[in-house]
């Protein structure tokens, strides 16, 4: 296997486990904190606003590069 290769799909996987760690994290801290259903809205919106900003820069920098 490439190492290229290798290396986009381990990225890939890590990350969107990372993300799904955090996910956790937002839920325990929104649960341990009675944040309420507003104030867990709003954690896991910033958590989705910090996804989404991963998301597009991988886009852009695709499109820069001509990929």
């Amino acid at each position: 296997m490439d190492p290229a290769v290798f290396e986009e799909w381990m990225m890939t996987s890590l990350v969107t486990i990372l993300i799904g760690f955090m996910g956790f994290i937002v839920w325990d801290l929104a649960k341990k904190s009675k944040a309420g259903r507003f104030g867990t809205f709003i954690l896991f919106f910033v958590l989705g606003l910090g996804i989404l900003a991963f998301v597009i820069k991988s886009v852009v920098i695709g499109y820069i590069e001509g990929v």
